[in-house]
């Protein structure tokens, strides 16, 4: 599974955008789906997942009420609705997908495919 994240950019606090993962080569209705971001000088974190079937999501506290993870499997597209955003969501989003179990979908390394990242800076 090839994935390609799209929709960074710069938004000014308090704005939103609207992330997106599309898959390729192989279906991604099997996998679950996450979104992680990386901040300069800092580890790579979990910000939200999504079970395969869209029945389950979990949050990151950090983002919990102001982001949305879904996900379209007609499409092949895991989503990422951010809004209130705020400066320190300033980082490199990556999306990954994987035949993860709920316990471990915060987990970054059970991940078995990942995007490129897209760059998202929010000013203040």
């Amino acid at each position: 599974v090839q994935l390609q994240a799209s929709g960074g950019g710069l938004v000014q606090a308090g704005g939103s955008l609207r992330l997106s993962c599309a898959a390729s080569g192989r279906t991604i209705s099997p996998y679950a789906g996450g979104w992680f971001r990386q901040a300069p000088g800092k580890e790579r974190e979990f910000v939200a997942a999504i079970t395969w079937n869209g029945d389950n999501t979990y949050y990151a506290d950090s983002v919990k009420g102001r982001f949305t993870i879904s996900r379209d499997n007609a499409k092949n597209t895991v989503y990422l609705q951010m809004n209130s955003l705020k400066p320190e969501d300033t980082a490199v989003y990556y999306c990954a997908a994987g035949r993860i179990t709920t316990a471990t979908m915060r987990v970054s390394r059970q991940y078995d495919y990942w995007g490129q990242g897209t760059l998202v800076t929010v000013s203040s």
